[in-house]
């Protein structure tokens, strides 16, 4: 209780000397250097993709030295389904790409293949007979 009433209690003399504290912070101004270069423009050279049909699907335009999504999957099965034709050479070359980033794109990105069972492997499952419990 004795705490408490300590911690409530008012000290005018606490209160005088921090009515008489005034702070004042000034920014220092701003320098701007000016040796006739002008600073290096964040607009990045932008093409349009490559997507036919598949176009509604993905972004518009992207930066060049990029793909979007929609486009490495399409070079990547181009590539799968005739790599005499589409050649890492005609992928950077279409794509505006690096020839190394191609080449580390089609070594170690490989689209999905969809493989179906043979139909005798689903006769064997169909007739086998599950077990009753009891």
């Amino acid at each position: 209780p004795e705490i408490k009433e300590e911690v409530l209690r008012k000290d005018d003399r606490f209160l005088t000397l921090l009515k008489d504290v005034y702070v004042e912070s000034k920014d220092p101004p701003v320098q701007v250097k000016d040796g006739g270069q002008r600073l290096p423009s964040k607009h990045e050279e932008k093409r349009l993709t490559k997507l036919g049909h598949l176009e509604g699907l993905d972004v518009k335009k992207v930066p060049k030295g990029k793909i979007s999504l929609v486009e490495a999957l399409t070079l990547l099965n181009n590539h799968k389904l005739q790599p005499q034709i589409w050649t890492a050479e005609k992928i950077a070359a279409e794509y505006s790409l690096e020839l190394k980033e191609v080449n580390s794109l089609l070594e170690f990105f490989i689209p999905f293949t969809v493989q179906e069972f043979p139909k005798e492997t689903k006769k064997a499952i169909a007739g086998h007979k599950p077990k009753k419990l009891t």
